[in-house]
């Protein structure tokens, strides 16, 4: 029969979608299994409808077969088949799908769901092979055809020969080439693996021919001291058929989720926790969510790709889907099955984001709730997760200025002064005196850093808990807050601690006595500080350095240490305990000896550096100042 030419452009959409619309050639595989897959549901529907026809679900499979001598690979299926004029309509004019038009005349609340909804996948498989055949018979036909075709070329149909009902699609695979090895698409390995996959939780067995090496019994009197081994072909299923987030939660134990998590290779490391999700509405889906124990090696850089696995119907679409978890969730691990996602002709990008939208709002809540969940019941497994993940979470704090704060405050840990222990910052407000106006935080490198430091002495004195902030993130996060519960938070180091103390009172008192001695150190200090004053903060320790504005001397560290950070650089404030002896040399000094009190005051300046945790600008003239003092 002459060849046919293919309908309405298709000849230029082919060669369109062989060249670009799919990004991965190893796919081809899981559209022609889902359009067997849909072959075997069209003959469930017509047994709804024709009492001759008995659907035995034993009887119903696909097979795959691969022959290397010939290079084909041949996919079959029990399905309902095509007539000739199905043929012409299905496979002659791309893009249009038999299986839309019979979902949109079947529509039923069974769990039979048509896969298959757009006429370009079969074409799919014209990108690993030169000529593809097809030979079909339709349920309650009398003949059966053959469909052939080697490309955008055209297509032939002839009268072929077929027992029973189904369609066989066998693929002349193309030749090797440098970049493409074809043969790879033959071997019992590569095919089992992409069956696992994309197709693993097909409602049908999908089966192989495959070979196994098995030990031969060695003769009684024969030397067995060399095990023997025969190889046996046999007919295996290769896929699961049965998700495990389609079953009832109380068939599946908590052993149950973790193998899966294994299977999925979703980590290395045991979930803290899982969420096991079936969602009715007016968009429905299943989902099985994983809380992970650890950080992925690659998690804090460029490299992490966050994502979930998204199904449609059990068919995996995509490996990573972003769209679904915001970046502050980025280590939530598992996978989203749904029937209702509307999907371009790839199959891999939806053809519209409200569906996904949905999805991923409503997920967002379910893990926050797992969270919470997890802190209120089981809380040193969060302190895990938290120590784990818990940067993240700051992160999405202080990212989007703030947009989603209000979704992650009740998620935060900060290790308290009183507790010695990380505390949620509902805790701390809980038990707050009547009072204190303010949530006190420190910040340094360390808990035990930050317990040494001189500014925290009179917020402890006064029994004020403080929020001790390790993190290069935390105070930026604090900032974004502004406040919880309608208390404001204050650094210790801020110029005004708000106590209405009588320390500040007397603060006050001492700025205006020591007024001539402050300017002529502001002086000696030109460019260094912002201002030299009695401190209203200090106890024991002589000296300290403060802040002046939004930006403190944490702050001012972490900025500096990024690229193009510019020298950006805090409002500093040299701070004196004027109830120190060092303090009354310095008073000394000015009268007296104006080159000593230069000396003092510039190494009370670095001694200030340096319990900040800063650089001291003249490592050599500090340390010569230090010997001229032991003279």
């Amino acid at each position: 029969m002459a060849k046919q030419q293919f309908k309405a452009e298709s000849k230029r959409l082919l060669e369109m979608m062989i060249n670009s619309i799919y990004t991965q050639k190893e796919i081809f595989l899981r559209e022609l299994i889902s359009n067997a897959s849909d072959a075997i549901d069209k003959m469930y529907y017509k047994a709804l409808t024709d009492d001759k026809l008995e659907f035995n679900k034993e009887d119903y499979f696909i097979k795959i077969a691969a022959d290397k001598d010939a290079r084909t690979l041949t996919i079959t299926d029990t399905g309902i088949g095509m007539t000739r004029e199905e043929l012409e309509d299905n496979l002659g004019v791309i893009a249009k799908s038999g299986s839309l038009a019979f979902k949109s005349e079947n529509e039923t609340k069974d769990d039979h769901t048509i896969i298959g909804q757009f006429g370009v996948g079969f074409y799919s498989a014209f990108m690993v092979a030169d000529k593809v055949s097809v030979v079909t018979k339709a349920y309650g036909a009398e003949e059966a055809y053959v469909w052939e075709s080697t490309g955008a070329d055209g297509y032939s149909i002839e009268p072929g020969e077929k027992a029973a009902p189904g369609t066989e699609i066998t693929l002349h695979l193309k030749a090797n080439t440098e970049d493409e090895n074809y043969d790879d698409y033959l071997q019992e390995y590569r095919l089992r693996s992409l069956v696992k996959k994309y197709s693993d939780f097909i409602r049908y067995p999908i089966k192989m021919d495959v070979t196994r090496s098995v030990p031969v019994e060695t003769p009684e009197g024969e030397d067995d001291a060399e095990p023997k081994y025969t190889e046996v072909h046999e007919e295996e299923t290769v896929n699961s058929m049965v998700p495990i987030w389609r079953k009832n939660k109380s068939e599946l134990t908590d052993e149950d989720y973790e193998k899966f998590y294994q299977e999925k290779r979703y980590g290395f490391d045991k979930p803290l926790k899982h969420l096991h999700l079936k969602v009715d509405g007016t968009i429905s889906y299943n989902a099985i969510l994983y809380i992970p124990e650890k950080t992925p090696f690659d998690y804090y850089t460029k490299e992490y790709e966050k994502g979930l696995e998204l199904y449609s119907s059990g068919v995996l679409i995509m490996n990573k889907c972003a769209d679904l978890l915001p970046d502050y969730f980025s280590f939530v691990k598992g996978m989203v099955d749904s029937e209702d996602l509307s999907l371009n002709i790839s199959r891999e990008m939806l053809q519209h984001d409200r569906q996904l939208k949905a999805i991923a709002k409503n997920l967002q809540n379910k893990i926050k709730g797992a969270l919470q969940s997890l802190l209120k019941d089981e809380r040193e497994k969060y302190e895990s997760f938290y120590e784990a993940f818990g940067r993240q979470l700051k992160f999405g704090v202080y990212s989007d200025y703030g947009m989603n704060k209000d979704v992650l405050q009740d998620l935060l840990l900060f290790t308290s002064s009183k507790e010695k222990k990380p505390v949620t910052l509902d805790e701390y407000v809980s038990r707050m005196p009547e009072d204190q106006k303010y949530i006190y935080y420190a910040t340094g490198s360390s808990v035990e850093r930050i317990e040494k430091l001189p500014q925290t002495e009179l917020v402890a004195d006064k029994g004020f808990e403080i929020l001790y902030l390790t993190d290069d993130i935390d105070e930026f996060a604090l900032k974004m807050l502004m406040s919880y519960k309608e208390k404001e938070f204050k650094n210790v180091s801020a110029g005004d601690l708000g106590l209405d103390s009588d320390e500040e009172k007397k603060s006050e008192e001492d700025n205006q006595e020591n007024a001539e001695l402050f300017a002529e150190m502001k002086t000696l200090l030109a460019g260094k500080v912002k201002e030299v004053r009695a401190s209203k903060r200090l106890k024991t320790h002589p000296v300290c350095l403060t802040s002046e504005g939004e930006l403190s001397i944490e702050m001012e560290k972490v900025l500096r240490a990024m690229p193009n950070s510019q020298n950006i650089e805090a409002d500093k404030v040299l701070e004196l305990n004027v109830g120190h002896e060092v303090f009354q040399s310095l008073k000394e000094a000015a009268g007296k000896d104006k080159d000593k009190l230069a000396l003092y005051t510039n190494l009370l300046y670095n001694q200030a550096l340096l319990i900040e945790g800063l650089p001291v600008e003249d490592p050599v003239e500090f340390t010569n100042a230090i010997c001229k003092i032991m003279v």
